[in-house]
């Protein structure tokens, strides 16, 4: 994320009134709402690669637009209007999965393949947009933090909706991986949820900008994380260690599965092993080599449909 490295680079020499100057730059390029796209393509792959599964992404995202999507919404738990996109299965189905985006994304800007997949499957498909993003009100990200509660009210509208005659499933790809499984951590979680699949997730907004401060500018976290944390907390209403995935996958008895690309440069696939080791629900996991962030699906999509398949077909 090019406005990241930005913000962080003029973090790495500062002090004093400079940090906290440098540290508003940081919270200004990251935390509020995104309506245009600034991730870093590079992040997720190399250019080459990007603009081959762009040649599988855009007939599946064109494909999904032109169909009969109910445009639904909800409000949250603090009053913010939440979007999503509902594509029924094409016969009656008691199956549902709901889609979850990654950051500055959107649910049909990151989730058509895979949603066209899992119609395919048979499964109605919410596709919705986290806070802060596409047609979701907000003004700041959530970054899992806020959206776990999101995506519980997500799941509490299609009980209510369907009669709890729905098997749900959480899928989230980055951001939403991490909201999926912080999702399964709530105590008393509803028994609809029948599986999780978390696809190169997080496990806290700490835990991931830290990395990048590593890996870029060989940086601690302290101070730059703790005032960003602060302002963060001030303005957005939470902070970057209020939860983590690694708190909910010890917490959760519902089945997951863990995928991750082996040449995910922003995620590191640490995160998702470390995930996997604490997790004590049943678990499987699927490495995909050659993959960067988010670029597992489309860089070995037989894998990935495959273990999917065997997973949801063991676990409902």
């Amino acid at each position: 994320m090019k406005k990241l490295g930005l913000a962080l680079f003029g973090l790495a020499s500062a002090g004093g009134i400079a940090c906290a100057v440098g540290a508003k730059k940081l919270f200004d390029s990251t935390i509020p709402r995104q309506d245009k796209l600034k991730v870093d393509l590079s992040e997720m792959a190399d250019m080459s690669k990007w603009e081959e599964y762009k040649k599988f992404m855009v007939p599946n995202r064109e494909w999904l637009q032109a169909q009969e999507l109910e445009h639904i919404t909800i409000g949250a738990r603090d009053g913010i209007t939440l979007h999503a996109d509902y594509f029924p299965s094409e016969t009656p189905s008691n199956k549902l999965v709901i889609c979850n985006h990654g950051y500055t994304g959107t649910g049909i800007s990151n989730c058509a393949s895979i949603a066209v997949f899992f119609h395919k499957l048979g499964y109605d498909c919410l596709i919705v947009d986290h806070r802060g993003h596409g047609k979701s009100g907000g003004q700041y990200i959530g970054f899992g933090i806020l959206d776990r509660f999101d995506c519980k009210s997500w799941i509490e509208y299609v009980e209510r909706r369907f009669d709890n005659s729905k098997k749900i499933v959480l899928y989230g790809v980055s951001m939403g991986g991490t909201t999926a499984l912080m999702t399964a951590g709530f105590s008393g979680i509803s028994k609809s949820v029948k599986a999780i699949i978390s696809d190169c997730a997080f496990t806290s907004p700490y835990d991931v900008f830290a990395h990048i401060l590593k890996r870029d500018y060989h940086l601690p976290p302290f101070p730059i994380m703790n005032i960003n944390d602060r302002m963060c907390r001030k303005k957005a209403g939470y902070g970057f260690s209020d939860y983590s995935t690694l708190d909910a996958v010890k917490a959760t008895d519902i089945p997951i599965l863990f995928i991750h690309g082996m040449e995910d440069n922003f995620v590191p696939v640490w995160m998702t092993e470390k995930n996997y080791e604490e997790c004590i629900s049943p678990k499987e996991i699927l490495l995909v080599e050659n993959a960067g962030h988010g670029a597992a699906y489309y860089e070995d999509t037989h894998a990935c449909e495959e273990k999917i398949s065997s997973f949801l077909g063991e676990n409902l």
